[in-house]
């Protein structure tokens, strides 16, 4: 990724190394901190663009197709630093992995400003986290939901982020779950194929 910034605006370039997805997608997986809907109305705003072409939502990546993408600067962040007990699993001058456990938030957001990973990794890392992801998601690569437990890597530097976010992207970066089920299984092991989508009346919502 490569980053120009203008006044008030943000303008990154990202080259697609899978191809297959939607546009929005692709952006969500590519952009640390940005949503799908948060993608969907960039690309409705024409804001991202290929070879100065106007995309749609529906757009599906090519290996090679760099796309520049247009955002707003980030505004300003009401997180703090605070002193919240972190369990460290891998710490040097780049990254920092932490094991989040349930219940902890990842970032600030409406009805949690406070308590969250940030907060916390603001006050163990001070100013040494990245900036890519915004001034509300120092250090932020990717995300687990408040009632899931599991390990979160935060980035100290633009140079780590990008290339983490890069890795994601294209499916380099491996990442394992580990579920409790309820009840006796027929089999030791198997494969389940029941691929998660949007549930359709929130998708509705969506569009």
């Amino acid at each position: 990724m490569n980053f120009c910034e203008t006044t008030g605006l943000k303008t990154t370039k990202i080259k697609c190394n899978n191809s297959g997805d939607r546009l929005d997608v692709f952006l969500a997986a590519s952009l640390p901190g940005l949503t799908r809907s948060a993608g969907q109305k960039l690309i409705e705003a024409g804001r991202v663009t290929l070879g100065g072409i106007v995309m749609r939502k529906n757009h599906i990546t090519s290996v090679g197709e760099v796309f520049t993408v247009v955002q707003d600067e980030p505004e300003e962040s009401v997180a703090s630093a605070q002193d919240i007990p972190l369990n460290i699993i891998y710490e040097d001058d780049d990254i920092i992995v932490v094991n989040k456990p349930q219940g902890m938030v990842v970032h600030p957001a409406p009805g949690h400003p406070d308590g969250t990973l940030v907060n916390a990794l603001l006050g163990h890392c001070g100013e040494k986290l990245s900036g890519i992801g915004g001034v509300k998601r120092p250090g932020i690569v990717h995300r687990l939901d408040k009632l899931t437990s599991g390990l979160v890597i935060a980035a100290k530097n633009d140079k780590a982020h990008t290339s983490l976010s890069g890795q994601l992207s294209a499916r380099t970066l491996v990442r394992e779950y580990e579920t409790i089920v309820r009840g006796v299984l027929k089999n030791e092991s198997g494969t389940i194929d029941a691929p998660i989508g949007r549930h359709p009346q929130t998708e509705s919502v969506r569009r």
